[in-house]
């Protein structure tokens, strides 16, 4: 922990913090001494934390056996938040910082029932630019962003999206490409479904973990090594799609 952040912690919070991130994990039922011991604190330390957290509701306490559990107060209130809305949220004033430091429109997609679905596209700022409307569905197999958000998720997920391939060769092929782009970290190539368009995607999330949405910028194709060089293009996509990242705790 750095200095800075020591100065500013709250020790009562972080030791409720540490209860409910251990309780979660353990899922199961837990004395006040077990719980100490599991966070590595004395059982007096976390005494009135365990109070405040079952007066909160966040806690239930057994009144025969006196363990804890994780009540569902928590997920109550992520049913509050939609996942759609944080991570546009999240994304919104990297994607802004992207589309100017580009001169490009940016969008950011992901996987809806078997498609590549846009939820957020933020406008160049400049005269000309590609646009996406939000909510527009495209093939997975067709666009950059469907390409690297299948090589990034988990095999399983990966392997019943490929099912849309008939034969076993092509969904073969088509996995020994999907490990490329994971390798490289990211897709840069000419769009199959518009001429004369260029297409840069990177993974917002952790592979085979926390994998949320692909960030993208589509330019003209003509505009690539003129106005803007694609190791620029790629540099800038993968380094703001690894801030959205940040930004959403991945």
């Amino acid at each position: 922990m750095s200095s800075k952040i020591k100065k500013y912690a709250v020790p009562a919070l972080d030791k409720a913090l540490e209860i409910l991130e251990f309780l979660a994990a353990e899922s199961l039922p837990l004395s006040q001494s077990e719980i100490a011991q599991g966070i590595g604190r004395t059982s007096s330390e976390i005494y009135r934390v365990l109070v405040g957290l079952e007066a909160r509701g966040y806690l239930l306490r057994d009144d025969v056996s006196g363990k804890y559990r994780m009540s569902l107060k928590l997920l109550e209130l992520t049913r509050t938040l939609s996942p759609v809305s944080q991570l546009r949220f999240a994304a919104q004033p990297e994607m802004e910082f992207l589309a100017a430091r580009l001169g490009q429109s940016c969008h950011l997609s992901v996987i809806h029932q078997g498609q590549l679905m846009v939820i957020l596209q933020v406008q160049s700022p400049g005269p000309v630019s590609l646009s996406f409307n939000e909510g527009t569905l495209f093939p997975l197999l067709q666009t950059v962003s469907g390409r690297v958000l299948l090589a990034n998720c988990a095999s399983d997920r990966r392997a019943r999206l490929l099912q849309v391939l008939p034969e076993p060769s092509q969904r073969a092929a088509q996995e020994e490409a999907l490990l490329a782009v994971r390798e490289a970290g990211y897709e840069l190539c000419n769009s199959e479904l518009t001429d004369g368009v260029t297409d840069c995607a990177a993974l917002v999330g952790r592979p085979d973990g926390e994998t949320i949405a692909a960030l993208a910028v589509s330019s003209l194709t003509s505009v690539l090594g003129k106005q803007l060089g694609r190791e620029e293009l790629v540099c800038a996509v993968r380094d703001s799609a690894a801030k959205i990242s940040t930004a959403l705790g991945l």
